[in-house]
């Protein structure tokens, strides 16, 4: 297994050859080098600083070349936000603290998640594609988190090639890509947008449509930029505290968009009621019945089933047709003739 070692101090490349060289085949880029290999990398793992800007800009000239490969690990701070969130944004598949133990290492280069085949072109352009999308997702959290403007253009070119890679190679590639080379709430968002565009094209909406479709799910969960990530990300039962920050991302969702001229009302609104039920039983406004849009609607069944279909490292991934299974049990909550419709996406190959 050849892994690819970019730093930007001697010391830390002193520490990860040490944990690493007995095992595996290392190569180094030493930053502000821009140097990758020419041979086929099976991982890389990046320990710089993720604070300095001058790193950052050279990490981001590099960013195509690393999203060719299926594991990238970074190293960063895990009691800062930004810093993850920055790692994410540079194409992150997993980011671990910044002084992991061999274990940990060990671990995430050898998860049983082998490489996608590149004798088949359209698989590594699918890992480009989740990856752009991936850091698109994480810049919006950015935004949200230092206040500044999200930017639009960019998610809804994301969108569409993701539109365009599902038309292509249908959802079943998408999934098993996402779930394969992302983890948490940006495997989540990757999938919901997915599903989506999936559940649009079988339901045989126009262009102008299905972008409303996929500009929505990109944003629907942006809000979960305001909640700790270890309320995020928590393997257990989550308590009455925790259930009410996870409860809070839609309004924080709206809140971080409102101002922002670019997203459209349809789109505010899908962000803010994403999570509503036809009996009136969802928040964050307990809307019922007509009162939820038909876009809205659709999401909420695609986030939904994203959500049963995840893969995390404490619970199995539940198989799709149990999960259709469960969205046919919420018979009040959702629209019968949409979910019948969302066969077609939950089953087919």
């Amino acid at each position: 297994m050849h892994v690819h070692l970019i730093v930007d101090t001697k010391a830390r490349l002193s520490v990860l050859s040490g944990l690493l060289k007995e095992r595996y085949a290392l190569t180094t880029t030493m930053l502000p080098d821009l140097n990758l290999p020419g041979k086929a990398t099976d991982a890389v793992i990046v320990a710089v600083d993720l604070r300095d800007a001058s790193t950052i800009a050279v990490l981001k000239q590099l960013y195509r070349k690393l999203a060719r490969i299926s594991k990238r690990i970074f190293l960063a701070d895990p009691g800062s936000r930004l810093a993850l969130v920055q790692a994410y944004a540079l194409g992150a598949t997993t980011v671990l603290p910044q002084s992991p133990t061999s274990q940990q290492l060990l671990s995430k280069l050898e998860d049983g998640r082998a490489p996608l085949a590149t004798s088949n072109s359209a698989r590594p352009d699918l890992c480009e594609i989740a990856s752009d999308g991936a850091s698109c997702i994480a810049g919006m959290f950015s935004s949200v988190l230092s206040g500044t403007m999200i930017d639009v253009d960019q998610a809804k070119e994301a969108g569409r090639r993701i539109a365009d890679s599902i038309a292509e190679n249908g959802l079943s590639h998408w999934l098993s890509t996402v779930r394969r080379h992302h983890e948490g709430t940006y495997q989540h968002c990757l999938l919901v947008t997915g599903i989506t565009i999936d559940f649009g094209l079988t339901l045989g909406v126009p262009n102008a449509d299905l972008q409303r479709l996929y500009v929505a799910a990109m944003f629907h969960d942006v809000g979960k930029a305001t909640i700790p990530l270890a309320v995020l990300d928590k393997p257990g039962k989550l308590d009455g505290h925790e259930r009410e920050l996870i409860a809070s991302h839609p309004l924080a969702g709206y809140d971080a968009l409102k101002s922002n001229v670019d997203i459209s009302a349809e789109t505010l609104d899908a962000v803010r009621h994403h999570h509503e039920f036809l009996d009136g039983s969802g928040y964050p406004d307990g809307l019922s019945g007509n009162n939820i849009s038909d876009l809205t609607r659709m999401l909420t069944i695609s986030d939904i089933f994203s959500a049963l279909i995840e893969q995390r490292s404490y619970k199995p991934t539940m198989p799709r047709e149990r999960a259709y299974e469960i969205l046919q049990g919420m018979h009040d909550k959702l629209e019968k003739p949409l979910v019948n419709a969302f066969r077609r996406v939950a089953l087919a190959n």
